[in-house]
């Protein structure tokens, strides 16, 4: 694919505006660790929950999707789309609590939750853990996105994209550094204004290249027989038959992998940046309705632009050896030429402002979490600044090796998916159940990554092969689980003390702090209730009746759509009203 002058010309003018804002915000970023990381905890709900979406969206998603869609039609987008109870759960009973919580980073929670050396230990171990290899195993595959984008469109070699890749990061690591989390939450809004507006436009040409809708359904009719085994491309629902998806796998996917897995941006319980983004909202109730609006954005909306361009791969490309590169090709042979700048534009919006947020988020655990926490603690703001800058460029360059042994997007996702099977249970307890204690996350931990990894390694299961997936899910998170209960039965309870100044500080409620509450009976606890699992429900209807309402009106199935749409949008109003009739007291107390 060829640039003119102009596309270059679009592509500096985008460079020199995001590293304007990382200058604009130099200033508010250098007065202190808490505004370098979480913005004074001042910012407004929509900043902040447009900066969840944003992350989410970099250059691997369209492609990752694209890939899901060539081997399971639309149904394979369940892969994700299974998170959805999981992100209502974080909505109505976590957000308020995290917020409440006044911590930095998630892993700081474990010195509020836990005492003594086991709390020190699991802190420390988490913010390795997920600071260095997971964080830059998420960044790797970001990478790999936008390697395999540049490889196509500038017709360059995997070691050159690599390489302009770390240009790219290193100027990202810049602005980051500079401009702390208030650059990066701004630079993700004007990042994502960019990204979304370009995947609608490549979506639209992508159709109009097949001949419009009607034409686009036709031709996938003959694919489909020709692809055998999975089922129509246009279903929402998965053909229970087909290879790709067998029953087993559908069952564990809705059944299992919501609440029991540990997933970046998908955590049980809230975690990573999205935490991150709650701590630095202006209160309980700008932390739920941001967790709110990134939900809506992240599974309603935001899908369809990269669904349509995977469907009309399908029909353009049919065999390709690597089918997330179907994306590109649709790019490089079908956009106007006068489009590509901004195209590419995009693809560099959405790979920058999710590696910002994954080096900022990472370099906080290895500052607050264990450089500042257990090597200097006495220092200067201006040094902890300066430290945290440094992390934030050892993050790059890792993140930048993991990426030339990487091969598959989507193929790393369920890599991820499965190391971390088991231990989301343990994480929705902590905050419900007081007998639970350190060596408890730290058992479900190390029994997930044993189990999951034995399970390939020795057992000969592939996370890649959907039954092999769903075998793996199953037995490690039956053994995690039985793991992390008898360690938590078997070992001491934590200090009463700690118990109750937990309870006194997040107020949770539920029958599962009984035992502290009855010794403390002025704390009001605010931790849900039934109300609030009714929010639940009535959010998912919200996400999926949305979803599939605009997917069926997209597809021209419009009696339906309308019907879809409406069942989520009434939804939507049923906690609207909650949330009004309660004043907002149970969000904002």
């Amino acid at each position: 694919m060829q640039l003119t002058t102009l596309d270059w010309a679009v592509l500096a003018l985008y460079f020199l505006i995001s590293l304007g804002i990382g200058l604009y915000y130099k200033a508010r970023a250098s007065k202190s660790v808490n505004e370098f990381f979480l913005s004074g905890r001042n910012v407004p709900w929509w900043l902040a929950g447009t900066s969840m979406v944003a992350t989410t969206f970099a250059a691997d998603t369209p492609l990752a999707v694209t890939g899901l869609v060539a081997k399971g039609g639309i149904a394979g987008n369940w892969l994700w789309w299974n998170f959805v109870a999981g992100g209502m759960l974080t909505v109505f009973f976590y957000a308020r609590l995290w917020r409440r919580a006044g911590v930095m980073t998630d892993v700081e929670f474990a010195e509020i939750r836990y005492s003594g050396r086991p709390a020190a230990f699991l802190r420390a171990f988490r913010a390795l853990y997920l600071g260095i290899p997971i964080n830059c195993i998420v960044m790797g595959w970001v990478n790999l996105a936008m390697v395999k984008i540049l490889m196509l469109t500038l017709g360059v070699s995997k070691l050159t994209a690599l390489f302009i890749v770390i240009g790219l990061i290193a100027l990202t690591s810049l602005i980051s550094t500079l401009s702390g989390l208030w650059g990066v939450l701004v630079t993700d809004l004007f990042q994502f204004v960019i990204a979304m507006g370009m995947v609608t436009v490549l979506a639209v040409f992508a159709v109009g290249a097949v001949g419009g809708i009607d034409a686009m359904k036709a031709q996938l009719a003959v694919v489909d027989q020709a692809a055998g085994g999975r089922g129509s491309a246009l279903s929402f629902i998965p053909d229970l038959d087909s290879a790709w998806m067998p029953m087993l796998t559908f069952l564990v996917y809705i059944s299992l992998n919501w609440w029991a897995t540990w997933y970046p941006g998908s955590e049980p319980g809230g975690g990573g940046f999205v935490a991150q983004r709650m701590f630095c909202t202006r209160d309980e109730k700008h932390s739920l309705l941001a967790t709110l609006w990134f939900n809506v954005m992240h599974y309603s909306l935001r899908p369809w632009p990269w669904i349509l361009v995977g469907l009309v791969s399908l029909i353009l490309y049919p065999g390709l050896s690597d089918p997330e590169t179907g994306y590109v090709r649709v790019m490089i042979d079908h956009l106007p030429a006068s489009l590509r700048g901004l195209m590419v534009a995009a693809f560099m919006a959405a790979f920058m402002s999710t590696i910002a947020t994954q080096l900022n988020w990472g370099a906080s655990y290895m500052v607050n979490d264990c450089y500042r926490r257990f090597l200097r603690q006495d220092a200067s703001e201006e040094h902890y600044v300066w430290v945290s800058r440094a992390a934030t460029v050892l993050l790059t360059v890792v993140s930048a090796t993991v990426t030339f042994f990487m091969t598959s997007i989507a193929g790393a996702w369920k890599l991820l998916i499965v190391t971390g099977a088991g231990t989301g249970l343990v994480l929705l307890l902590r905050w419900y159940w007081w007998r639970v204690n350190a060596w408890s996350e730290v058992s479900a931990m190390i029994a997930a990554f044993v189990v999951s990894v034995a399970m390939q390694v020795g057992g000969g299961l592939d996370s890649d092969d959907p039954r092999g997936f769903a075998w793996i899910m199953i037995v490690t998170i039956s053994i995690t689980t039985m793991v992390w209960l008898t360690v938590t039965l078997l070992t001491r309870p934590e200090r009463e003390e700690t118990l109750r100044a937990f309870y006194r500080r997040v107020r949770p409620g539920g029958a599962g702090w009984r035992a502290v509450a009855r010794s403390m009976p002025e704390i009001k606890p605010s931790g849900g209730g039934w109300w609030s699992l009714g929010d639940v429900l009535c959010g998912c209807l919200l996400i999926y009746g949305t979803l599939f309402g605009l997917g069926k009106l997209l597809l021209k199935e419009t009696g339906i759509g309308l019907l879809m749409l409406a069942v989520g949008l009434a939804a939507g109003a049923v906690i609207y009203w909650d949330l009004t009739r309660r004043g907002w007291r149970a969000v904002a107390q």
